[in-house]
């Protein structure tokens, strides 16, 4: 299983290692297996003024929607209903989870072909976990978030940009690409207050070296209230931070050898892979 974490820290949830995340609208995440699709699961989570907002939620939809009942999902009580619809022809059920805890009032939902078993959903549903401002920050490594995949893109576009245009020279994201990248970086053109002209090369760094380095995968670092794209290389302790790595030394005035970076980053590799 995948685990994921809201923006926030709001919640956690677990979901199936073949499900990936996809862009869905604002404040509602989407999960879904894009090989063999057997259902959408989305959710939701609201934040209140009391302790009893959660509870007050999952009251509200008990009298006001049709058909809902309680029912547990895991140790969570739930107000669960579902509804029907149709779709170019094609019969679907949505089945809706109102939950949560204290201020966190929680919304999920799995949108299966109709008569197909709402099971995978309500395990996800169990698997949710809320945290409360009043409990300890979070600290753990996950798989990437479209919100990190998105600011990658991004800075990646930006500094790819930004090396066609100084330099007229193609940049494809490769070891070969190290080369014009110092040259930008050591340019004189960016002074040490741009820090998103240094985070983005560090992030064009962070590609090349994913593209270089088999095994070496973007992920989502939530360390308290800093949440941030980084580098781990397969399932080992060996973790970069290619955002920051270019920009700590710009602000301090320090120089930074990408090469010499890249080749101390692939002998940390080669010596766990031993």
């Amino acid at each position: 299983m995948k685990k994921y974490i809201s923006p926030g820290s709001w919640f956690s949830l677990e979901y199936p290692d073949n499900w990936c995340e996809f862009e869905d609208s604002e404040d509602c995440f989407l999960f879904y297996n894009p090989d063999k699709w057997t259902g959408n699961f989305r959710i939701s989570a609201y934040r209140g003024n009391s302790s009893a907002y959660a509870n007050e939620c999952l009251e509200d939809e008990l009298h006001q929607v049709r058909g809902a009942k309680k029912v547990k999902a895991g140790t969570w009580d739930c107000a669960y209903s579902s509804e029907s619809f149709q779709e170019n022809g094609v019969w679907y059920t949505t089945h809706i989870w109102v939950t949560g805890r204290g201020e966190i009032s929680v919304e999920c939902s799995f949108t299966v072909a109709k008569g197909e078993s709402p099971k995978a959903g309500e395990a996800i549903v169990a698997s949710l976990k809320v945290r409360n401002a009043s409990d300890k920050p979070v600290k753990e490594v996950i798989p990437v978030r479209i919100l990190e995949i998105n600011q990658i893109n991004e800075n990646y576009d930006w500094a790819v940009s930004t090396v066609k245009k100084q330099l007229t020279k193609d940049f494809t994201g490769t070891e070969a690409d190290l080369e014009n990248l110092q040259k930008v970086i050591d340019s004189g053109r960016f002074n040490p207050k741009q820090r998103q002209a240094w985070e983005s090369f560090g992030t064009a760094f962070g590609v090349i070296l994913v593209n270089e380095m088999d095994g070496m995968e973007w992920v989502t670092v939530i360390d308290g209230q800093k949440e941030f794209p980084a580098l781990r290389f397969r399932n080992s302790k060996v973790m970069v931070n290619p955002i920051s790595l270019i920009w700590d030394k710009a602000k301090s005035g320090q120089p930074c050898d990408l090469k010499a970076e890249f080749e101390r980053i692939k002998n940390e590799v080669e010596a766990v892979m031993d």
